[in-house]
Protein backbone atom coordinates (compact mmCIF):
# COMPACT_ATOMS: atom_id res chain seq x y z
CA UNK A 1 0.00 0.00 0.00
CA UNK A 2 2.80 2.37 0.89
CA UNK A 3 4.47 1.61 -2.45
CA UNK A 4 1.54 3.21 -4.34
CA UNK A 5 1.13 6.21 -2.02
CA UNK A 6 4.36 8.04 -2.97
CA UNK A 7 3.88 7.87 -6.77
CA UNK A 8 0.22 8.89 -6.37
CA UNK A 9 1.18 11.93 -4.27
CA UNK A 10 3.91 12.84 -6.80
CA UNK A 11 1.49 12.64 -9.75
CA UNK A 12 -1.08 14.69 -7.85
CA UNK A 13 1.51 17.39 -7.12
CA UNK A 14 2.57 17.53 -10.78
CA UNK A 15 -1.02 17.81 -11.91
CA UNK A 16 -1.60 20.64 -9.44
CA UNK A 17 1.45 22.59 -10.59
CA UNK A 18 0.52 22.08 -14.25
CA UNK A 19 -2.99 23.31 -13.54
CA UNK A 20 -1.80 26.57 -11.95
CA UNK A 21 0.86 27.49 -14.49
CA UNK A 22 -0.28 29.62 -17.40
CA UNK A 23 1.51 29.53 -20.73
CA UNK A 24 3.29 32.72 -21.78
CA UNK A 25 1.52 33.99 -24.88
CA UNK A 26 2.97 36.32 -27.45
CA UNK A 27 0.78 39.25 -28.39
CA UNK A 28 0.36 41.42 -31.47
CA UNK A 29 0.15 45.21 -31.28
CA UNK A 30 -0.41 48.02 -33.75
CA UNK A 31 2.48 50.36 -34.58
CA UNK A 32 2.73 53.77 -36.23
CA UNK A 33 6.09 55.45 -36.96
CA UNK A 34 7.23 58.67 -38.61
CA UNK A 35 10.90 58.40 -39.62
CA UNK A 36 13.01 61.09 -41.32
CA UNK A 37 16.30 60.16 -42.96
CA UNK A 38 18.92 62.05 -44.90
CA UNK A 39 22.53 61.90 -45.92
CA UNK A 40 25.24 61.40 -48.47
CA UNK A 41 27.01 58.00 -48.22
CA UNK A 42 26.12 57.77 -44.51
CA UNK A 43 22.42 58.19 -43.79
CA UNK A 44 21.20 59.27 -40.37
CA UNK A 45 17.60 59.35 -39.25
CA UNK A 46 15.23 59.49 -36.37
CA UNK A 47 11.62 59.72 -35.47
CA UNK A 48 8.82 58.81 -33.14
CA UNK A 49 6.18 56.17 -32.96
CA UNK A 50 3.40 54.66 -30.90
CA UNK A 51 2.72 51.04 -29.96
CA UNK A 52 -0.93 50.24 -29.19
CA UNK A 53 -1.20 47.10 -27.08
CA UNK A 54 -4.24 45.94 -25.09
CA UNK A 55 -5.89 49.31 -25.71
CA UNK A 56 -3.01 51.34 -24.20
CA UNK A 57 -0.64 53.65 -26.08
CA UNK A 58 3.13 53.38 -25.55
CA UNK A 59 5.10 56.19 -27.26
CA UNK A 60 8.67 55.48 -28.36
CA UNK A 61 11.61 57.07 -30.16
CA UNK A 62 13.39 55.62 -33.19
CA UNK A 63 16.98 56.36 -34.21
CA UNK A 64 19.08 54.82 -36.92
CA UNK A 65 21.97 54.97 -39.30
CA UNK A 66 22.86 53.37 -42.61
CA UNK A 67 26.16 53.02 -44.43
CA UNK A 68 26.31 52.59 -48.19
CA UNK A 69 24.88 54.44 -51.15
CA UNK A 70 22.51 57.08 -49.76
CA UNK A 71 21.74 60.43 -51.38
CA UNK A 72 18.98 62.84 -50.37
CA UNK A 73 16.36 63.01 -47.66
CA UNK A 74 12.96 61.43 -47.07
CA UNK A 75 10.23 61.13 -44.48
CA UNK A 76 8.42 57.82 -44.17
CA UNK A 77 5.11 57.35 -42.36
CA UNK A 78 4.84 53.66 -41.54
CA UNK A 79 2.01 51.69 -39.99
CA UNK A 80 1.72 48.01 -39.29
CA UNK A 81 1.99 45.30 -36.69
CA UNK A 82 4.39 44.30 -33.93
CA UNK A 83 4.30 40.51 -33.60
CA UNK A 84 5.67 38.32 -30.79
CA UNK A 85 5.38 40.94 -28.06
CA UNK A 86 5.86 39.76 -24.47
CA UNK A 87 4.68 43.09 -23.09
CA UNK A 88 5.34 46.66 -24.25
CA UNK A 89 9.02 46.71 -23.18
CA UNK A 90 9.89 43.87 -25.57
CA UNK A 91 9.58 46.29 -28.52
CA UNK A 92 12.75 48.02 -27.32
CA UNK A 93 16.09 47.12 -28.84
CA UNK A 94 18.10 47.17 -32.03
CA UNK A 95 16.59 46.04 -35.31
CA UNK A 96 18.79 45.01 -38.21
CA UNK A 97 17.88 46.42 -41.61
CA UNK A 98 19.29 45.44 -45.00
CA UNK A 99 17.69 46.48 -48.24
CA UNK A 100 17.35 48.91 -51.11
CA UNK A 101 14.68 51.44 -51.80
CA UNK A 102 14.00 54.90 -53.04
CA UNK A 103 11.55 57.75 -53.32
CA UNK A 104 11.33 60.73 -55.62
CA UNK A 105 8.61 63.21 -54.59
CA UNK A 106 6.41 60.43 -53.23
CA UNK A 107 6.57 56.67 -53.17
CA UNK A 108 5.87 53.68 -51.00
CA UNK A 109 8.07 51.83 -48.56
CA UNK A 110 7.75 48.60 -46.67
CA UNK A 111 9.98 46.76 -44.26
CA UNK A 112 10.07 43.77 -41.94
CA UNK A 113 12.46 44.01 -38.98
CA UNK A 114 13.31 41.79 -36.02
CA UNK A 115 15.01 42.58 -32.73
CA UNK A 116 16.88 40.40 -30.24
CA UNK A 117 13.68 39.84 -28.23
CA UNK A 118 12.09 38.09 -31.22
CA UNK A 119 9.69 40.97 -31.90
CA UNK A 120 8.91 41.34 -35.61
CA UNK A 121 7.77 44.67 -37.03
CA UNK A 122 5.84 44.50 -40.31
CA UNK A 123 5.51 48.09 -41.52
CA UNK A 124 4.53 49.85 -44.73
CA UNK A 125 3.62 53.34 -45.82
CA UNK A 126 4.34 56.30 -48.07
CA UNK A 127 7.74 57.94 -48.47
CA UNK A 128 7.93 61.67 -49.23
CA UNK A 129 11.12 63.42 -50.38
CA UNK A 130 13.98 62.76 -52.77
CA UNK A 131 16.18 59.93 -51.58
CA UNK A 132 17.79 56.93 -53.21
CA UNK A 133 19.53 54.30 -51.13
CA UNK A 134 21.15 50.90 -51.27
CA UNK A 135 22.45 50.67 -47.75
CA UNK A 136 22.83 48.41 -44.76
CA UNK A 137 21.92 49.80 -41.38
CA UNK A 138 19.80 49.45 -38.33
CA UNK A 139 17.35 51.23 -36.08
CA UNK A 140 16.98 51.36 -32.32
CA UNK A 141 13.65 51.73 -30.52
CA UNK A 142 13.33 53.04 -26.94
CA UNK A 143 10.11 53.58 -25.00
CA UNK A 144 9.63 57.14 -23.72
Amino acid sequence: MRRFAIPTVFVALLAGVAGFSTPSRAETGQVGVIFTKGGFIVGVGGGEGVLVLRGKRYPFTVSGMSVGFTIGASTTKLVGRAINLRGPASIEGSYAVAGAGGAVAAGAGGVQLQNGNGVILQLSGPKVGAEVSAAVGGVTIRLK
